[in-house]
């Protein structure tokens, strides 16, 4: 049985040269299957990924002891990201071995998959292999997985943050979901923070904060120290326990038999080749001539978000299951597999592509790409315009487009709405000079219901009031300015 994983062939160490960089950072770079790297495989009670103390001690990497564990029986107590024991660790431990237990058996089994390319091409950058444990944080190893404030991916990018460090976020791809392609972005990340703040533990803590954040919060306690700085109340209690719960994880990651996690069942390492398809392919079409379900093309390829490849690319790089490369290559004519059955939509008046795309909730540059058109030129009733769905989709049930039609959380409908009202009442509001009485806010109200009990302007209790509404809702206790 051939035990194997991904392994990056271009190397990305702190001695690469400007060309390498450059090869590297190209769309389709050349990967293949290699057999796991010794060290990972000396690593026997730990997940997948993770490196043992024996090859941590042989590496160049500064590297950090556990002190205060030495009585627990750990198989590894090195690591090349700081981890201590202390409250906040000890807190994680607890809840991954108790009430955590099945959400870490899920992770720690998953790790199987991609925790061992990841740990290479982490470590080809010259980069903490342990950081491995950031992404096992953030998504549990899922390449799918997605936050309610819209970060994806192993490693959940933002969309900006993405984009900024180099991946396609849009419409026909996205490409936080690609774990190859999201660890360089992330390494590239987790590098620029280490440089700010010269503190893994900040670099972390920033990765999920956000640099200002992280910049303000030192200013404001004049300390590095990232321990020190979260005894205030400046940062979130998130990311108070982002950094502990990476710790957590790591201990239990490389000491699995000390904590209990025994005879877990790791994924199969994913396996695959390459092959080179022609823009606007169909991956239903491609599937039919490689043999595989749509569903199985997908699974290779998560950052490909739609039923086909972006029409505006002259080609692109897939994965498919080990053999099917040769299936591929033997077919001569590959326009074959071009999409073309697109879904038509007929104008039922003079409208625009600006128009169409607002109906269907689509990006209009797609349809303009699509139609070869102009966003807002007006066209002819019964004009056809090509629908980036295919044919055979009810679009607004498929989960192939589920992205363009959900429904935002009632929390998040509610602070939009407070923020609209906010906005209109600084600019029409009259503020009120000298306040000579308050209204002490109750259980349950809101700026509504206080303008109709007190016969105030709602305009006029925002502008009045704006230092305190414009950042939060209002709470019970508030004392408002009405008169």
């Amino acid at each position: 049985m051939r035990y194997l994983c991904i392994l990056l062939l271009i190397s990305c160490a702190s001695k690469k040269t400007v060309k390498q960089e450059e090869v590297v950072e190209k769309k389709n770079s050349r990967i293949q299957t290699h057999l796991i790297d010794k060290d990972l495989a000396q690593c026997s009670d730990c997940i997948m990924g993770s490196v043992g103390d024996e090859a941590l001690k042989k590496t160049d990497k500064k590297i950090y002891f556990l002190y205060g564990a030495e009585d627990m029986n750990l198989t590894n107590y090195y690591f090349d990201i700081p981890v201590v024991l202390n409250k906040h660790t000890r807190m994680w431990i607890k809840y991954f071995t108790g009430r955590g237990r099945k959400h870490y058996i899920r992770y720690a089994e998953r790790s199987g998959r991609y925790g061992p390319v990841l740990s290479k091409m982490l470590n080809d950058q010259n980069m903490p292999r342990d950081l491995i444990y950031l992404a096992m944080a953030e998504s549990g190893f899922r390449n799918v997985a997605r936050s309610w404030a819209k970060a994806v991916g192993p490693w959940q990018f933002m969309p900006y943050t993405g984009r900024k460090f180099g991946l396609d976020v849009g419409f026909y791809l996205d490409e936080r979901r690609d774990p190859l392609k999201a660890t360089i972005a992330a390494s590239k990340y987790l590098s620029t923070l280490y440089g700010m703040f010269d503190s893994w533990e900040l670099a972390m803590a920033g990765y999920n904060a956000g640099e200002g954040k992280i910049k303000r919060a030192i200013r404001r306690y004049r300390t590095k120290n990232f321990w020190k700085i979260v005894r205030g109340r400046y940062l979130k209690k998130e990311t108070k326990n982002y950094v502990p719960k990476i710790m957590a994880l790591a201990i239990i990651g490389k000491n699995l038999s000390a904590f209990g996690f025994t005879n877990l069942e790791f994924q199969k390492p994913l396996d695959f080749e390459e092959i080179t398809v022609p823009g606007d392919a169909d991956l239903y079409k491609l599937g039919d001539v490689l043999g595989l379900e749509f569903e199985k093309v997908k699974k290779y390829n998560p950052e490909v978000l739609r039923w086909q490849i972006p029409p505006h690319l002259e080609e692109y790089t897939l994965r498919v299951p080990v053999g099917k490369k040769t299936v591929w290559d033997e077919i001569e004519d590959k326009t074959i597999v071009i999409a073309s059955d697109y879904k038509k939509y007929y104008l039922r008046g003079h409208s625009s592509l600006r128009d169409v795309a607002r109906k269907f909730k689509v990006p209009v540059d797609v349809l303009v790409k699509l139609n070869n058109g102009h966003p807002t030129k007006k066209m002819l009733p019964r004009t056809e315009v090509l629908l980036p769905f295919r044919n055979d989709h009810v679009h607004r049930k498929n989960h192939l487009y589920a992205d363009l039609y959900e429904k935002p959380r009632k929390s998040i409908v509610r602070k939009r709405t407070y923020q609209k009202w906010i906005k209109r009442g600084s600019r029409n509001g009259k503020e009120i000079q000298n306040p000579t009485e308050y209204y002490v806010v109750k259980k349950g109200d809101t700026l509504w219901d206080i303008a109709k009990k007190t016969g105030v302007n709602i305009n006029t209790i925002i502008k009045s009031n704006y230092k305190l509404v414009k950042r939060r809702m209002i709470l019970p206790g508030d004392k408002l300015a009405i008169k």
